[in-house]
């Protein structure tokens, strides 16, 4: 085989891995951890063995799942901090919230918890990538004065998984439905953030060690 043909060999090898790892995790975020690997390989249209070939079991397929979807939320934190630098701090918050939002990480919650180690180095590394671009916009925001000094970035991020996680027993068009006013939640969440603060929130704010200590 020539040199060329290697390289469209190796090309399309990678693409068929990104789009089975998109694939699982629009069907993770449907159906849920347990979906069958057939669905996954049907909606990424390859074979079950193309799957198998890449990832040796749902273990490891769920792992980069999660780091893909980090990767998509620590991009977008860092897209947001270099529009914070130059434009509006706190809408630059707000869209980070909306894009981070539509990847629906409520919805992969299960996957994070039960499906591979959390200690995994990649994880815990695009874990530290994000956390840091995620505090550092509302480092930014706080300093402009615009984000409230009494939330946590711990808040922000349990606030925005649960309001993109199904409601348990929910039919498909409950889901449907609970889609259509996610929108409509987070932006009163968001406007909740915005310094000067109506009220005093009760307790301290959720901590990233916190959250670290409850998922060990």
């Amino acid at each position: 085989m020539t040199m060329q043909g290697r390289q469209a060999m190796r090309a399309d090898a990678s693409r068929n891995r990104e789009r089975i790892i998109e694939a699982a995790r629009q069907v993770l975020v449907e159906i849920g951890p347990d979906v069958p690997l057939d669905a996954i390989a049907h909606r990424a249209g390859v074979g079950n063995a193309t799957v198998y070939r890449h990832f040796e079991n749902r273990r490891e397929l769920l792992l980069h799942v999660t780091l893909h979807t980090m990767e998509r939320m620590a991009e977008s934190a860092e897209a947001a901090l270099a529009e914070a630098e130059e434009g509006d701090p706190f809408e630059a918050l707000r869209g980070f919230v909306y894009r981070a939002a539509d990847d629906q990480p409520g919805s992969l919650c299960t996957v994070v918890a039960e499906g591979f180690d959390k200690n995994d180095p990649r994880f815990r590394a695009i874990r530290r990538r994000a956390e840091g671009a995620i505090e550092a916009l509302m480092d930014r925001a706080r300093r402009a004065g615009q984000l409230r000094v009494d939330v946590a970035m711990g808040d922000l991020m349990v606030a925005v998984t649960q309001l993109t996680r199904p409601l348990a027993g929910t039919t498909t068009a409950g889901c449907e439905l609970a889609e259509r006013y996610v929108r409509r939640h987070l932006q009163l969440f968001v406007d909740g953030l915005h310094n000067p603060a109506r009220s005093e929130l009760p307790g301290v704010p959720v901590t990233l060690e916190e959250l670290e200590r409850r998922d060990t």
